[in-house]
Protein backbone atom coordinates (compact mmCIF):
# COMPACT_ATOMS: atom_id res chain seq x y z
CA UNK A 1 0.00 0.00 0.00
CA UNK A 2 3.14 2.44 0.69
CA UNK A 3 3.86 1.68 -2.87
CA UNK A 4 0.36 2.94 -4.21
CA UNK A 5 0.16 5.98 -2.00
CA UNK A 6 3.78 6.88 -2.88
CA UNK A 7 3.18 6.13 -6.71
CA UNK A 8 -0.08 8.16 -6.79
CA UNK A 9 1.78 11.17 -5.17
CA UNK A 10 4.53 11.34 -7.55
CA UNK A 11 1.74 11.64 -10.25
CA UNK A 12 0.27 14.15 -9.05
CA UNK A 13 3.82 15.93 -8.55
CA UNK A 14 4.35 15.54 -12.03
CA UNK A 15 1.26 17.07 -12.86
CA UNK A 16 2.14 20.13 -10.63
CA UNK A 17 5.83 19.90 -12.16
CA UNK A 18 4.34 20.20 -15.91
CA UNK A 19 1.86 23.48 -14.84
CA UNK A 20 4.62 25.14 -12.70
CA UNK A 21 6.41 26.35 -16.09
CA UNK A 22 3.35 28.37 -16.58
CA UNK A 23 3.55 30.15 -13.76
CA UNK A 24 4.91 33.23 -13.81
CA UNK A 25 3.50 35.81 -11.34
CA UNK A 26 1.09 35.93 -8.36
CA UNK A 27 -1.90 35.88 -10.64
CA UNK A 28 -0.93 32.85 -12.42
CA UNK A 29 -0.19 31.38 -9.12
CA UNK A 30 -3.52 32.06 -7.36
CA UNK A 31 -6.27 32.96 -9.84
CA UNK A 32 -5.62 29.99 -12.68
CA UNK A 33 -5.51 32.81 -15.59
CA UNK A 34 -9.56 33.83 -14.23
CA UNK A 35 -10.99 31.58 -16.86
CA UNK A 36 -12.74 28.23 -15.65
CA UNK A 37 -16.09 26.97 -17.12
CA UNK A 38 -18.82 26.13 -15.01
CA UNK A 39 -17.50 22.31 -14.60
CA UNK A 40 -14.35 22.95 -13.71
CA UNK A 41 -15.54 25.63 -10.68
CA UNK A 42 -18.38 23.20 -9.70
CA UNK A 43 -16.44 19.75 -9.71
CA UNK A 44 -13.21 21.88 -8.16
CA UNK A 45 -15.62 23.48 -5.18
CA UNK A 46 -16.69 19.93 -4.77
CA UNK A 47 -13.26 18.57 -4.69
CA UNK A 48 -11.55 21.13 -2.30
CA UNK A 49 -14.58 21.48 -0.19
CA UNK A 50 -15.03 17.58 0.24
CA UNK A 51 -12.37 16.89 2.52
CA UNK A 52 -11.49 15.21 5.90
CA UNK A 53 -14.19 16.82 8.10
CA UNK A 54 -16.57 14.79 5.29
CA UNK A 55 -14.95 11.35 4.38
CA UNK A 56 -13.27 10.96 7.78
CA UNK A 57 -14.38 13.34 10.89
CA UNK A 58 -18.25 13.40 9.35
CA UNK A 59 -18.30 9.35 8.76
CA UNK A 60 -16.31 9.22 12.24
CA UNK A 61 -18.40 10.95 14.07
CA UNK A 62 -21.63 9.47 13.19
CA UNK A 63 -20.40 6.01 13.74
CA UNK A 64 -20.03 7.24 17.23
CA UNK A 65 -22.95 9.61 17.86
CA UNK A 66 -25.79 8.99 15.42
CA UNK A 67 -26.85 11.65 13.07
CA UNK A 68 -26.64 14.30 15.71
CA UNK A 69 -22.52 13.90 15.68
CA UNK A 70 -22.73 15.79 12.03
CA UNK A 71 -25.02 18.33 11.06
CA UNK A 72 -22.58 20.35 9.46
CA UNK A 73 -21.44 17.48 6.81
CA UNK A 74 -23.12 17.43 4.37
CA UNK A 75 -26.35 19.10 4.54
CA UNK A 76 -24.66 22.25 6.56
CA UNK A 77 -22.40 23.07 4.11
CA UNK A 78 -24.44 22.02 1.15
CA UNK A 79 -26.75 25.04 2.29
CA UNK A 80 -23.70 27.60 2.65
CA UNK A 81 -22.66 26.95 -1.13
CA UNK A 82 -26.00 27.11 -2.06
CA UNK A 83 -26.05 30.18 -0.21
CA UNK A 84 -22.92 31.57 -1.57
CA UNK A 85 -24.24 31.01 -5.51
CA UNK A 86 -27.34 32.98 -4.55
CA UNK A 87 -26.10 36.05 -2.86
CA UNK A 88 -22.19 36.08 -2.99
CA UNK A 89 -19.85 34.86 -5.79
CA UNK A 90 -21.23 36.97 -9.02
CA UNK A 91 -21.01 40.44 -6.58
CA UNK A 92 -17.57 39.42 -5.63
CA UNK A 93 -16.50 37.84 -8.90
CA UNK A 94 -17.89 41.19 -10.57
CA UNK A 95 -14.85 43.22 -8.19
CA UNK A 96 -11.82 41.31 -10.41
CA UNK A 97 -10.37 40.53 -6.58
CA UNK A 98 -7.64 38.17 -5.37
CA UNK A 99 -8.81 37.90 -2.13
CA UNK A 100 -11.75 38.68 0.45
CA UNK A 101 -9.55 40.96 2.16
CA UNK A 102 -9.15 42.73 -1.21
CA UNK A 103 -12.70 43.36 -1.58
CA UNK A 104 -12.77 44.71 2.49
CA UNK A 105 -9.47 47.03 1.60
CA UNK A 106 -12.32 48.32 -1.62
CA UNK A 107 -15.11 49.14 0.38
CA UNK A 108 -13.66 49.79 4.06
CA UNK A 109 -9.81 50.89 3.69
CA UNK A 110 -6.74 49.67 4.39
CA UNK A 111 -7.55 48.95 8.29
CA UNK A 112 -10.55 46.85 7.93
CA UNK A 113 -8.68 44.78 5.01
CA UNK A 114 -5.03 44.00 7.07
CA UNK A 115 -7.77 43.14 10.31
CA UNK A 116 -9.76 40.64 8.24
CA UNK A 117 -6.57 38.97 6.51
CA UNK A 118 -5.53 38.47 10.25
CA UNK A 119 -8.88 36.73 11.14
CA UNK A 120 -8.91 35.14 7.79
CA UNK A 121 -5.43 33.37 7.99
CA UNK A 122 -5.65 31.36 11.58
CA UNK A 123 -9.26 29.79 10.58
CA UNK A 124 -7.87 28.56 7.66
CA UNK A 125 -4.73 26.84 9.15
CA UNK A 126 -7.06 25.16 12.11
CA UNK A 127 -8.70 23.70 8.54
CA UNK A 128 -5.80 22.93 6.89
CA UNK A 129 -4.53 21.22 10.48
CA UNK A 130 -8.07 18.92 10.69
CA UNK A 131 -7.01 18.26 6.72
CA UNK A 132 -3.40 17.27 7.98
CA UNK A 133 -4.84 15.11 10.44
CA UNK A 134 -6.81 12.99 8.47
CA UNK A 135 -4.60 12.48 5.62
CA UNK A 136 -2.00 11.37 8.71
CA UNK A 137 -4.87 8.60 9.80
CA UNK A 138 -5.60 7.41 6.81
CA UNK A 139 -1.49 6.77 5.77
CA UNK A 140 -1.42 5.38 9.52
CA UNK A 141 -4.88 3.11 8.95
CA UNK A 142 -3.67 1.95 5.55
CA UNK A 143 -0.39 1.37 6.65
CA UNK A 144 -0.08 0.82 10.08
CA UNK A 145 2.62 3.50 10.75
CA UNK A 146 2.16 6.06 13.54
CA UNK A 147 -0.04 8.77 13.30
CA UNK A 148 2.62 11.19 14.53
CA UNK A 149 5.32 10.06 11.54
CA UNK A 150 2.19 9.94 8.57
CA UNK A 151 0.90 13.63 9.81
CA UNK A 152 4.65 15.02 9.33
CA UNK A 153 5.05 12.93 6.04
CA UNK A 154 2.06 14.31 4.65
CA UNK A 155 2.95 17.90 5.78
CA UNK A 156 5.87 17.17 3.69
CA UNK A 157 3.98 15.88 0.30
CA UNK A 158 1.47 18.55 0.51
CA UNK A 159 3.96 21.55 0.96
CA UNK A 160 5.45 20.19 -2.28
CA UNK A 161 2.99 19.58 -4.27
CA UNK A 162 1.95 22.98 -3.32
CA UNK A 163 4.86 25.25 -4.27
CA UNK A 164 4.81 23.52 -7.98
CA UNK A 165 1.19 24.33 -9.93
CA UNK A 166 -0.34 26.82 -7.47
CA UNK A 167 -4.29 27.05 -8.05
CA UNK A 168 -3.47 25.85 -11.95
CA UNK A 169 -1.94 22.76 -10.61
CA UNK A 170 -4.65 22.48 -8.34
CA UNK A 171 -7.02 22.72 -11.04
CA UNK A 172 -5.74 20.56 -13.46
CA UNK A 173 -6.17 17.38 -10.92
CA UNK A 174 -9.72 18.29 -9.95
CA UNK A 175 -11.44 16.69 -12.81
CA UNK A 176 -9.34 13.27 -11.94
CA UNK A 177 -9.50 13.88 -8.15
CA UNK A 178 -13.35 14.12 -8.60
CA UNK A 179 -13.95 11.65 -10.68
CA UNK A 180 -12.01 9.11 -7.96
CA UNK A 181 -13.75 10.57 -5.21
CA UNK A 182 -16.97 9.48 -6.68
CA UNK A 183 -16.15 6.22 -7.96
CA UNK A 184 -14.37 5.54 -4.82
CA UNK A 185 -17.67 6.11 -2.70
CA UNK A 186 -19.95 4.90 -4.78
CA UNK A 187 -17.95 1.57 -5.25
CA UNK A 188 -17.79 1.43 -1.42
CA UNK A 189 -21.74 1.97 -0.70
CA UNK A 190 -22.92 -0.11 -2.95
CA UNK A 191 -20.35 -3.64 -1.60
CA UNK A 192 -21.81 -3.01 1.64
CA UNK A 193 -25.52 -2.74 0.76
CA UNK A 194 -24.81 -5.63 -1.18
CA UNK A 195 -22.86 -7.62 1.52
CA UNK A 196 -24.57 -10.22 3.84
CA UNK A 197 -24.01 -7.81 6.83
CA UNK A 198 -26.32 -5.40 5.94
CA UNK A 199 -30.14 -5.35 5.58
CA UNK A 200 -33.03 -2.59 5.84
CA UNK A 201 -34.19 -3.99 9.17
CA UNK A 202 -30.78 -2.91 10.87
CA UNK A 203 -32.98 0.22 10.40
CA UNK A 204 -35.89 -0.60 12.73
CA UNK A 205 -33.51 -2.31 15.49
CA UNK A 206 -31.45 0.51 15.74
CA UNK A 207 -31.71 2.57 18.69
CA UNK A 208 -33.76 5.84 17.68
CA UNK A 209 -31.87 8.41 19.22
CA UNK A 210 -28.67 7.60 16.18
CA UNK A 211 -31.59 8.71 13.50
CA UNK A 212 -32.35 11.69 15.14
CA UNK A 213 -30.39 14.83 14.16
CA UNK A 214 -30.99 16.24 17.40
CA UNK A 215 -29.09 15.49 20.44
CA UNK A 216 -31.49 15.19 23.44
CA UNK A 217 -29.73 17.57 25.99
CA UNK A 218 -29.27 20.69 23.25
CA UNK A 219 -31.47 23.15 23.70
CA UNK A 220 -33.04 25.17 20.96
CA UNK A 221 -30.47 27.30 21.25
CA UNK A 222 -27.73 25.04 20.58
CA UNK A 223 -29.15 23.50 17.84
CA UNK A 224 -29.16 26.61 15.83
CA UNK A 225 -26.07 27.81 16.94
CA UNK A 226 -24.39 24.12 15.60
CA UNK A 227 -26.23 24.64 12.11
CA UNK A 228 -25.14 28.21 12.10
CA UNK A 229 -21.97 27.67 12.22
CA UNK A 230 -21.37 25.41 9.04
CA UNK A 231 -23.61 27.66 7.10
CA UNK A 232 -22.76 30.81 7.65
CA UNK A 233 -19.66 30.30 9.31
CA UNK A 234 -18.28 28.98 6.29
CA UNK A 235 -19.93 31.33 4.01
CA UNK A 236 -17.26 34.29 3.83
CA UNK A 237 -14.19 31.51 3.40
CA UNK A 238 -11.27 32.27 0.95
CA UNK A 239 -10.76 28.68 0.31
CA UNK A 240 -14.59 28.70 -1.53
CA UNK A 241 -14.49 32.01 -2.78
CA UNK A 242 -11.05 31.94 -4.49
CA UNK A 243 -12.39 29.19 -6.67
CA UNK A 244 -15.22 31.51 -7.63
CA UNK A 245 -13.48 34.00 -8.27
CA UNK A 246 -11.64 32.08 -10.72
CA UNK A 247 -14.44 31.82 -12.57
CA UNK A 248 -14.56 33.29 -16.50
CA UNK A 249 -17.96 34.78 -15.94
CA UNK A 250 -20.64 36.08 -13.00
CA UNK A 251 -23.41 33.50 -13.91
CA UNK A 252 -20.35 30.83 -14.57
CA UNK A 253 -19.87 31.51 -10.66
CA UNK A 254 -22.85 31.44 -9.52
CA UNK A 255 -23.86 28.26 -11.35
CA UNK A 256 -20.63 26.35 -10.74
CA UNK A 257 -21.84 27.06 -6.62
CA UNK A 258 -24.95 25.55 -7.73
CA UNK A 259 -23.98 22.49 -9.34
CA UNK A 260 -21.01 22.14 -6.55
CA UNK A 261 -24.12 21.85 -3.32
CA UNK A 262 -25.97 18.80 -5.15
CA UNK A 263 -23.03 17.28 -6.17
CA UNK A 264 -21.71 17.68 -2.72
CA UNK A 265 -24.91 16.86 -0.89
CA UNK A 266 -24.92 13.56 -3.05
CA UNK A 267 -21.26 12.41 -2.28
CA UNK A 268 -21.42 13.50 1.36
CA UNK A 269 -24.77 11.67 2.28
CA UNK A 270 -22.46 8.17 1.49
CA UNK A 271 -19.67 8.53 4.36
CA UNK A 272 -22.87 9.77 6.67
CA UNK A 273 -25.12 6.18 5.73
CA UNK A 274 -22.28 4.04 6.49
CA UNK A 275 -21.16 5.87 9.96
CA UNK A 276 -24.85 5.36 10.53
CA UNK A 277 -24.82 1.97 9.81
CA UNK A 278 -21.19 1.39 11.00
CA UNK A 279 -21.64 0.05 14.42
CA UNK A 280 -24.13 -2.59 13.45
CA UNK A 281 -22.65 -4.22 10.38
CA UNK A 282 -18.69 -3.22 11.30
CA UNK A 283 -18.48 -3.16 15.57
CA UNK A 284 -15.58 -2.79 17.91
CA UNK A 285 -13.58 -0.16 15.50
CA UNK A 286 -10.94 1.51 18.44
CA UNK A 287 -10.22 4.52 16.53
CA UNK A 288 -13.87 6.36 14.99
CA UNK A 289 -11.80 8.75 13.15
CA UNK A 290 -10.09 5.63 11.16
CA UNK A 291 -13.75 4.04 10.53
CA UNK A 292 -14.05 4.69 7.11
CA UNK A 293 -10.60 3.35 6.03
CA UNK A 294 -10.97 0.08 8.12
CA UNK A 295 -14.45 0.01 6.42
CA UNK A 296 -13.40 0.34 3.15
CA UNK A 297 -10.43 -2.35 3.83
CA UNK A 298 -12.47 -5.08 4.85
CA UNK A 299 -15.20 -5.02 2.49
CA UNK A 300 -13.42 -4.14 -0.79
CA UNK A 301 -11.05 -5.86 -2.88
CA UNK A 302 -7.60 -4.99 -2.96
CA UNK A 303 -7.36 -3.15 -6.32
CA UNK A 304 -10.48 -1.18 -5.37
CA UNK A 305 -9.48 -0.56 -1.74
CA UNK A 306 -6.12 1.17 -3.49
CA UNK A 307 -8.86 3.26 -5.74
CA UNK A 308 -10.95 4.07 -2.70
CA UNK A 309 -7.54 5.41 -0.75
CA UNK A 310 -6.45 7.30 -3.60
CA UNK A 311 -9.72 8.75 -3.68
CA UNK A 312 -9.93 10.17 -0.05
CA UNK A 313 -6.19 11.17 -0.50
CA UNK A 314 -7.41 13.35 -3.62
CA UNK A 315 -10.19 14.87 -1.67
CA UNK A 316 -7.59 15.65 1.25
CA UNK A 317 -5.28 16.87 -1.07
CA UNK A 318 -7.03 19.37 -3.17
CA UNK A 319 -7.94 20.70 0.31
CA UNK A 320 -4.87 21.29 1.98
CA UNK A 321 -3.40 22.92 -1.19
CA UNK A 322 -6.69 25.13 -1.56
CA UNK A 323 -5.86 26.51 2.41
CA UNK A 324 -2.13 26.77 1.72
CA UNK A 325 -2.91 28.83 -1.33
CA UNK A 326 -5.20 30.76 -0.07
CA UNK A 327 -3.08 31.82 3.15
CA UNK A 328 -0.37 32.93 1.27
CA UNK A 329 -3.11 34.76 -0.85
CA UNK A 330 -4.41 36.59 2.09
CA UNK A 331 -0.82 37.10 3.79
CA UNK A 332 1.10 38.40 0.91
CA UNK A 333 -1.30 40.06 -1.06
CA UNK A 334 -2.49 42.25 1.79
CA UNK A 335 -0.31 41.85 4.29
CA UNK A 336 3.73 42.11 2.78
CA UNK A 337 3.20 42.93 -1.09
CA UNK A 338 1.95 46.54 0.07
CA UNK A 339 5.20 47.39 1.62
CA UNK A 340 6.77 45.85 -1.38
CA UNK A 341 5.42 48.05 -4.39
CA UNK A 342 9.06 48.06 -5.99
CA UNK A 343 9.72 44.49 -5.52
CA UNK A 344 9.85 42.07 -9.02
CA UNK A 345 6.74 39.33 -9.79
CA UNK A 346 9.25 37.13 -9.55
CA UNK A 347 10.33 38.25 -6.02
CA UNK A 348 6.77 38.73 -4.99
CA UNK A 349 6.00 35.02 -6.01
CA UNK A 350 9.20 33.63 -3.95
CA UNK A 351 7.75 35.71 -0.65
CA UNK A 352 4.02 33.87 -1.65
CA UNK A 353 6.02 30.56 -1.96
CA UNK A 354 7.78 31.46 1.30
CA UNK A 355 4.40 31.73 2.93
CA UNK A 356 2.90 28.19 1.67
CA UNK A 357 6.35 26.34 3.73
CA UNK A 358 5.37 28.36 6.95
CA UNK A 359 1.58 27.88 6.83
CA UNK A 360 2.09 24.51 6.54
CA UNK A 361 4.54 24.14 9.38
CA UNK A 362 1.96 26.01 11.35
CA UNK A 363 -0.98 23.66 10.54
CA UNK A 364 1.38 20.29 11.04
CA UNK A 365 1.78 22.00 15.02
CA UNK A 366 -1.85 22.30 15.31
CA UNK A 367 -2.46 18.85 13.95
CA UNK A 368 0.32 17.06 16.15
CA UNK A 369 -1.43 18.43 19.14
CA UNK A 370 -4.68 18.74 18.25
CA UNK A 371 -7.39 16.05 20.03
CA UNK A 372 -10.05 15.22 16.85
CA UNK A 373 -10.92 16.23 13.21
CA UNK A 374 -14.11 17.49 13.94
CA UNK A 375 -13.34 19.64 16.90
CA UNK A 376 -10.99 21.29 14.57
CA UNK A 377 -13.18 21.78 11.97
CA UNK A 378 -15.81 23.48 14.17
CA UNK A 379 -13.04 25.45 15.58
CA UNK A 380 -12.45 26.74 12.01
CA UNK A 381 -15.48 27.60 11.15
CA UNK A 382 -16.54 30.04 14.25
CA UNK A 383 -13.14 31.37 14.32
CA UNK A 384 -13.87 35.04 13.40
CA UNK A 385 -16.45 34.66 10.93
CA UNK A 386 -19.32 36.61 12.77
CA UNK A 387 -17.72 40.11 11.87
CA UNK A 388 -17.19 38.86 8.22
CA UNK A 389 -20.24 37.98 7.59
CA UNK A 390 -21.63 41.38 8.50
CA UNK A 391 -19.33 43.61 6.62
CA UNK A 392 -19.98 41.20 3.50
CA UNK A 393 -23.25 41.79 3.24
CA UNK A 394 -23.44 45.24 3.99
CA UNK A 395 -20.61 46.06 1.68
CA UNK A 396 -22.20 44.47 -1.11
CA UNK A 397 -26.00 45.01 -0.25
CA UNK A 398 -25.43 48.34 1.42
CA UNK A 399 -23.78 51.98 1.24
CA UNK A 400 -24.32 52.42 5.06
CA UNK A 401 -20.94 51.99 6.99
CA UNK A 402 -17.42 52.26 6.43
CA UNK A 403 -14.16 51.89 8.25
CA UNK A 404 -15.41 52.16 11.43
CA UNK A 405 -18.01 50.25 10.86
CA UNK A 406 -15.69 47.75 9.52
CA UNK A 407 -13.40 47.31 12.00
CA UNK A 408 -16.09 47.81 15.54
CA UNK A 409 -18.06 44.43 13.94
CA UNK A 410 -14.84 42.73 13.48
CA UNK A 411 -13.77 43.60 17.18
CA UNK A 412 -17.04 42.85 18.58
CA UNK A 413 -17.50 39.59 16.61
CA UNK A 414 -14.37 38.35 17.89
CA UNK A 415 -14.90 39.59 21.79
CA UNK A 416 -18.25 38.20 22.15
CA UNK A 417 -17.41 34.61 20.63
CA UNK A 418 -14.77 34.23 22.66
CA UNK A 419 -16.57 35.86 25.93
CA UNK A 420 -19.93 33.73 25.04
CA UNK A 421 -18.03 30.54 24.46
CA UNK A 422 -15.33 30.73 27.14
CA UNK A 423 -16.26 33.15 29.87
CA UNK A 424 -20.69 33.10 29.91
CA UNK A 425 -20.81 29.74 28.36
CA UNK A 426 -23.80 30.88 26.40
CA UNK A 427 -25.79 28.24 24.65
CA UNK A 428 -25.13 29.70 21.13
CA UNK A 429 -21.93 31.49 21.54
CA UNK A 430 -21.77 32.02 17.38
CA UNK A 431 -25.41 33.13 16.90
CA UNK A 432 -23.87 35.67 19.47
CA UNK A 433 -21.27 36.87 18.07
CA UNK A 434 -23.44 37.64 15.14
CA UNK A 435 -26.24 40.14 17.15
CA UNK A 436 -22.68 41.69 18.77
CA UNK A 437 -21.38 42.01 15.39
CA UNK A 438 -24.17 43.99 13.69
CA UNK A 439 -24.77 45.75 16.73
CA UNK A 440 -21.13 47.04 16.41
CA UNK A 441 -21.51 47.66 12.87
CA UNK A 442 -24.36 49.93 13.30
CA UNK A 443 -22.49 52.05 16.24
CA UNK A 444 -19.52 52.73 14.19
CA UNK A 445 -22.38 53.54 11.21
CA UNK A 446 -23.99 55.84 13.17
CA UNK A 447 -20.58 57.68 14.40
CA UNK A 448 -19.65 57.79 10.95
CA UNK A 449 -23.09 59.06 9.64
CA UNK A 450 -22.61 62.09 12.05
CA UNK A 451 -18.80 62.49 11.10
CA UNK A 452 -17.85 65.07 8.58
CA UNK A 453 -18.09 64.26 5.67
CA UNK A 454 -14.49 63.85 4.35
CA UNK A 455 -14.25 60.89 6.67
CA UNK A 456 -17.01 58.84 5.51
CA UNK A 457 -16.49 55.88 2.75
CA UNK A 458 -16.64 56.70 -0.44
CA UNK A 459 -16.66 53.44 -1.45
CA UNK A 460 -19.14 50.74 -2.40
CA UNK A 461 -19.76 47.46 -4.35
CA UNK A 462 -23.36 46.93 -5.59
CA UNK A 463 -25.29 44.02 -7.68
Amino acid sequence: MIFFIGLYLLVQLAICYWVARKVHNSSDFFMAGRNLPTPVVAMSLVASWFGAETCIGSSGAVYQQGLSGSRADPFGYSMCLLLMGIFIAAPLWRGGYMTLSDFYAERYGSWVEKLTAFILIPGSLIWGAAQIRAFGQIVSSTTQLPVETTIFFCTFAVVVYTLLGGLLGDILTDMVKGALIFFGLVCLFVIVINSGDFHWGLFSSMPQERLSFLASEESLFQRMDRWAIPILGSLVAQELISRTLAAKSPEVAKRGSYWACFIYLFLGCIPLFLGLIGPQIFPNVTHNEQFLTSLASHYLPPALYVIFVGALISAILSTIDTILLSVAALTSQNVINPFLKKKSEKFKLQIARLIIVLAALVAYAIAHFSSGIYALLETASSFGTSGLLIITFFGIYSRWGGPIAGCLALIFGMIFYQLGDWVWMVEAPFLTAIFAAFVGYMIGALIEYRAPRSTKNKHSVCL
